[in-house]
């Protein structure tokens, strides 16, 4: 699904490099969970994964350009702007140039909240914010799906759904997920793979492999 070779990125063009020669390959299906102190350039890979950054040398190689992004929820939207969750989803649905209105209705129906197209954004909870934003990025039937810490800012129960929701759209759906993580237990309970960063670098470890090197059952 993804393959990075010898990715290296400075925001300044020159060194030091916030990611310095990263290779990594990601398999379709995967759920893949980013993690890393502060400062590591966790959000940075994200976008350039989602080309919004350039590389300084390297290649990103995508087997699809049917993505869907979460950005994280704080800076998702404005909480005061009077709109209504059909008509932000309506919104996309002309940026990605869909023809179909039942996309609206598809992916609400795909996170249970169908029943809250005509509530303003504004009024809802954060959790209920989080899964209008995961439908969001569920439009157009993308393969992957790139979220930035996805549980930030959400009650512990709401938590619990969301997780439950990107879980099946991983293991039902085949839906590849890369998420920048700072829930160490939702990682864990998750994920098939840990990316572990630090500054510069970047080391995929299989779930069990992730396992024991934290000396966690």
């Amino acid at each position: 699904m993804i393959q990075i070779k010898n990715l290296t990125f400075s925001y300044t063009g020159s060194s030091p490099y916030v990611l310095n020669k990263i290779n990594l390959d990601i398999s379709r299906g995967s759920y893949v969970s980013i993690l890393g102190e502060n400062g590591s350039a966790k959000t940075t890979l994200l976008k350039l994964l989602l080309n919004l950054l350039k590389p300084s040398s390297g290649v990103i190689t995508l087997d699809t350009n049917k993505i869907g992004y979460v950005p994280q929820r704080v800076e998702s939207f404005n909480s005061q702007f009077p709109i209504t969750v059909s008509e932000m989803l309506k919104c996309h649905m002309k940026v990605l140039k869909l023809k179909s209105s039942k996309s609206v209705l598809n992916s609400l129906d795909s996170v249970g909240m169908e029943n809250f197209k005509n509530s303003l954004i504004g009024d809802m909870s954060g959790g209920q914010q989080q899964k209008i934003f995961i439908a969001r990025a569920l439009m157009g039937n993308p393969k992957l799906i790139v979220l930035d810490e996805p549980s930030t800012g959400i009650d512990v129960q709401s938590q619990r759904e969301i997780y439950s929701i990107i879980k099946h759209l991983n293991l039902h759906l085949g839906i590849t997920v890369i998420a920048v993580e700072h829930n160490l237990k939702a990682a864990l309970d998750n994920s098939t793979h840990i990316c572990m960063m630090e500054i510069g670098t970047a080391t995929l470890y299989t779930i069990d492999e992730y396992r024991k090197i934290i000396r966690v059952s």
